[in-house]
C-alpha cells in the first residue's frame, strides 16, 4: 500500500533517515521527487525472489525479514531489518531481481526509493555514491561475521552472542542485571542464528536452570553479565 505525502513531508522523513540526514536541503528536494511510503500489516510479502529490483527501501517505522526458502519450504532467515536501516540497495545497483523474500514482522512503513533517483543523485554529487556504499560495507561485514560465527562458535554461543548484542564491554560487573527484549519470535531469531527452534529453546532453558537468566515470554533477564559472557566463551 501506497502513502501519498507532498514534497516537503517527505524531506522531513528523509532528514531523520541517517543515510540522508548528511544531504543538503536541496539534495533532499530532488530525491524526495523519487521516493514514496509504502504500509504493511503484519505478515504481507514486500517482495518475494524472482521481483525485479527497481528501488531499495529503508524501514521508518516497524521490522521486515529478510529470508530465502529451500525447495521443501524451510525457512532460512538472512537479517532483520529495523528503523533507521535500508536494504535491497546491492540487488538495485546490480540490475538482479530480488534474491530472497522480504516479508513485515508487523505494523510496517517503508521508504521506498526509485533507482532513477538515486543514479541521478550520484551524478549530481559522487559523494552520495560514497554513502551508499558504506551501507552496503556495513551489511557485507555483517554477514561475514554471521559465517564466522556459524564456523567457528556452537549454537549455544551464537544465541549468547545475540543476548548480549547491545551491551558494551565494560558496562557492566559482575551481579548486574539487565534485561534483553526479544524482537520477534523465538523462532525467527532461531533461523537467524540457523538453529533449531527445538535447540533455541533449549539452550535458554539451560541457561535459566543455571540461573543466568530468567525467562518471561520475550524479556529474557540477564542476571549476570559477566558470567553468561563466560559461559558463552567455555
Amino acid at each position: 500500500m501506497k502513502t501519498e505525502l507532498d514534497q516537503s513531508e517527505m524531506r522531513r522523513y528523509l532528514q531523520v533517515v541517517p543515510l540522508f540526514s548528511v544531504l543538503s536541503d536541496d539534495e533532499r528536494a530532488r530525491l524526495a521527487k523519487g521516493c514514496r511510503l509504502c504500509r504493511f500489516s503484519r505478515g504481507d510479502m514486500v517482495a518475494r525472489m524472482g521481483d525485479p529490483c527497481e528501488s531499495f527501501f529503508v524501514v521508518i517505522v516497524g521490522q521486515v525479514k529478510l529470508s530465502i526458502s529451500s525447495p521443501s519450504g524451510q525457512e532460512k532467515v538472512i537479517e532483520i531489518v529495523g528503523p533507521g536501516h535500508s536494504f535491497a540497495e546491492a540487488m538495485m545497483f546490480l540490475e538482479k531481481p530480488y534474491i530472497l523474500n522480504v516479508q513485515a514482522l508487523g505494523d510496517t512503513m517503508l521508504m521506498c526509493i526509485s533507482k532513477q533517483a538515486v543514479f541521478s543523485e550520484i551524478e549530481q554529487d559522487p559523494r552520495f555514491a560514497l554513502r551508499m556504499l558504506a551501507g552496503i560495507s556495513r551489511r557485507l561485514h555483517g554477514l561475514v561475521q554471521d559465517v564466522e560465527g556459524y564456523a567457528l562458535q556452537s549454537g549455544a554461543q551464537r544465541l549468547i552472542g545475540y543476548l548480549l548484542r547491545d551491551v558494551e564491554d565494560g558496562d557492566h560487573t559482575s551481579g548486574t542485571a539487565i534485561t534483553v527484549s526479544l524482537p520477534v519470535s523465538k523462532a525467527t531469531i532461531a533461523s537467524r542464528l540457523s538453529l533449531t527452534p527445538e535447540y533455541f529453546s533449549r539452550v535458554l532453558h539451560e541457561l535459566e536452570a543455571d540461573g543466568l537468566i530468567a525467562i518471561d515470554k520475550r524479556e529474557i533477564r540477564i542476571l549476570d553479565v559477566v558470567r553468561l559472557t563466560n559461559y558463552g566463551s567455555n
